[in-house]
């Protein structure tokens, strides 16, 4: 079974998406976190977040490797470089849209993740997973807040890091990665065909898990003889 979460940034897609793989007993694939490895690898390398054709050719060369532990979340690998931390740092997630929506790029890791998915149940989260990744999946949500709530997070998380902005900084960020994810060419965001929609604005982490874990059980649970 394939629990499908798509949703825009701040949307809380990692945390919820980890505690439901836990409570489902299933494997958690973070694809932004193999989008964010390959943008993390082109500014290392110096290649252009802009030039398509070379992220292509580094996305290929270099398939970012997704090492799970037990508790959820786990190691991010590429080019044979623990980036689980780096990946996360501002410089990458000002660029992880732009690097993200060249086709060339997408399609490199699209056939990653589906190698991925051939073999048991999975909890996948992303921005084009119900729509593009798999849209067979089981169970596909569209997990969303306004941007207002998703700065806060996101601006939470930063301080955590020691990385202080504005809630004018981080609101703008905010909208701009929104932008670059709708429109995009290849695989934009939208709400699948199918897909559930959760507004998370006015709800816990823990009550967001709780309606995605009761919609997979009611998927699993066989039906009337």
């Amino acid at each position: 079974m394939i629990v499908a979460i798509d949703g825009p940034a701040g949307a809380g897609k990692s945390t919820v998406a980890r505690a439901v793989a836990r409570r489902l007993g299933v494997g958690h694939l973070d694809t932004g976190a193999m989008y964010r490895a390959l943008t993390w690898l082109a500014l290392e390398r110096g290649v252009d977040p802009g030039a398509g054709d070379a992220l292509a050719h580094l996305a290929h060369a270099n398939p970012a490797v997704l090492e799970p532990a037990a508790e959820g979340g786990g190691r991010v690998w590429i080019a044979a470089e623990d980036a689980t931390e780096a990946i996360r740092r501002p410089e990458v997630t000002a660029r992880v849209s732009e690097v993200s929506a060249h086709p060339g790029v997408r399609e490199a890791m699209v056939a990653a993740q589906r190698a991925l998915m051939t073999e048991g149940d999975w909890v996948c989260e992303g921005r084009d997973i119900g729509t593009a990744v798999c849209p067979t999946a089981a169970v596909k949500i569209f997990l969303t807040a306004s941007p207002e709530e998703r700065a806060r997070r996101r601006r939470a998380e930063l301080a955590e890091q020691g990385v202080v902005l504005t809630d004018d900084e981080v609101l703008a960020d905010v909208r701009r990665r929104d932008e670059l994810d709708s429109t995009r060419a290849a695989s934009p965001l939208r709400v699948a065909d199918g897909a559930v929609v959760i507004d998370s604005s006015a709800l816990s982490a823990d009550e967001v898990v709780e309606l995605i874990a009761g919609l997979a059980a009611g998927v699993r649970a066989p039906g009337p003889r």
